[in-house]
């Protein structure tokens, strides 16, 4: 499990804390009160709509349900490295959610025998590469333990040297491309990758749509849509198809030369797997220049954001993803009552009750970091950092454990939906295993 730092980038100064915090992205309190805007954390106000800050709320009825740590003073910092803004900060909102009710389930931990506060410290990469690294940097300053996230693999590995060199644990959650741990002995992460799902989605569409030609449009310079996309085309071609590949600037919102281009190429399939903010756009487009083939998208589409631009349109939707409604009853049902017991909470999912498969891991990561930090008996990033190469756990969205040479999770099964153009809801279609 030993492994020699690659540098990515360098290191950026430490960023300056920022102050507030939406209801949404502070921590419940620990009476599972999913109305409540408090924390159980010694942080002070709740804060704006745009969930930006790295501080937890504080509240005198948490304070009263935290058994004897809320009195020692004893807390353990997690800190949450995720997008709340930019294109990503739908989905990054939803990955918290689910943090933020694992801790509102679970506010404490035992930890070398003394029982510690937990409190999630948040940082806003705002799904830049160009502001990973002090968002980072806020987090190493505010001496966490181990970190979340993120959602976005560019971000995560823009902040990979950042957390390494201050000697901080990270555990991604849903930052597929395999960049983010090659090379380092600090980042974990508890998803499948992209090299499996791309072969997932390749296989998919030639066993499903007899499909032989293939059009991928990946946003430029994008670590995860472009990654996607390679790993695909690689996939698809081995296959006997044929792939054309283009890729659109930031900010782009006109995508209709694109899908013309799609058109033109004959193409049995459209595979883009880009931001829903994007995504939303294609959608809407494709459905105005009457587009039959389906189209075929990871992770990132999985989300209320896709299925509401699919809600009464003639197009067809295929995602694959890490968790399926209704796979473990109890956690639906319970994520379901936080989520509408909130209103930001309710904002922070796009409106509804949905369940998206980022909340599901979200959830489940929070519990890895509170096994490691068991197994360490130490608050010690260090420490943690070590106990993770064998920490194991058994979460709603399946057994977690890492392998010994890059720490990434040994998964083999991702679950494909399909958006229900009536009901804007997903439909299962199949539980997928590499072959």
């Amino acid at each position: 499990m030993k492994r020699n730092l690659k540098k990515y980038l360098s290191l950026g100064l430490a960023a300056v804390m920022a102050a507030s915090l939406i209801t949404g992205c502070g921590v419940a309190t620990a009476n599972g009160d999913t109305s409540a805007t408090a924390a159980t954390s010694s942080a002070s106000t709740a804060a704006s709509s745009d969930a930006t800050a790295t501080s937890t709320a504080a509240s005198g009825d948490a304070a009263a349900a935290t058994s004897t740590a809320a009195t020692s003073g004893d807390t353990v910092k997690i800190g949450v490295y995720e997008p709340a803004s930019g294109d990503n900060g739908a989905g990054g909102k939803q990955e918290m959610l689910g943090m933020q009710y694992a801790n509102s389930k679970t506010p404490t931990v035992d930890i070398g025998g003394k029982t510690y506060n937990v409190e999630l410290v948040f940082a806003d990469n705002q799904s830049s590469t160009d502001k990973a690294v002090s968002a980072a940097s806020t987090l190493v300053s505010s001496g966490v333990s181990v970190v979340l996230g993120s959602y976005g693999s560019g971000v995560s590995i823009a902040a990979q040297e950042t957390f390494a060199n201050a000697g901080i644990p990270a555990i991604g959650v849903t930052c597929t491309n395999p960049q983010v741990t090659e090379g380092n002995t600090n980042y974990f992460r508890i998803c499948f990758l992209d090299p499996f799902q791309g072969t997932i989605l390749a296989n998919f569409a030639v066993d499903n749509f007899k499909a032989k030609t293939a059009y991928c449009l990946a946003k430029l310079g994008d670590d995860y849509s472009v990654g996607l996309c390679n790993y695909f085309q690689k996939a698809f071609e081995a296959l006997g198809g044929t792939v054309v590949f283009e890729t659109f600037p930031e900010g782009n919102s006109d995508f209709t030369s694109y899908i013309t281009n799609a058109k033109n190429a004959n193409a049995d399939v459209i595979f883009s797997p880009v931001s829903t903010e994007a995504a939303a756009l294609i959608i809407e487009q494709a459905s105005s220049q009457g587009v039959t083939v389906p189209l075929m998208a990871g992770d990132t589409w999985d989300s209320n954001v896709i299925t509401e631009a699919a809600t009464g349109k003639n197009i067809d939707i295929y995602v694959t993803t890490f968790y399926q409604e209704g796979g473990n009853k109890d956690f639906d049902e319970g994520l379901k009552a936080y989520i509408d017991g909130d209103a930001t909470a309710l904002q922070n999912n796009g409106g509804n009750d949905m369940i998206a498969a980022v909340s599901a891991m979200g959830y489940d990561a929070y519990y890895v970091a509170l096994e490691a930090l068991k197994n360490a008996g130490s608050t010690d990033p260090k420490a943690v950092n070590d106990a993770l190469w064998k920490t194991t756990y058994d979460g709603v969205s399946g057994h977690i454990e890492f392998d010994q040479t890059n720490g990434d999770a040994v998964r083999d099964t991702a679950y494909v939906k399909k958006a229900n153009t009536e009901t804007g809801t997903w439909d299962f279609v199949a539980e997928q295993k590499a072959k």
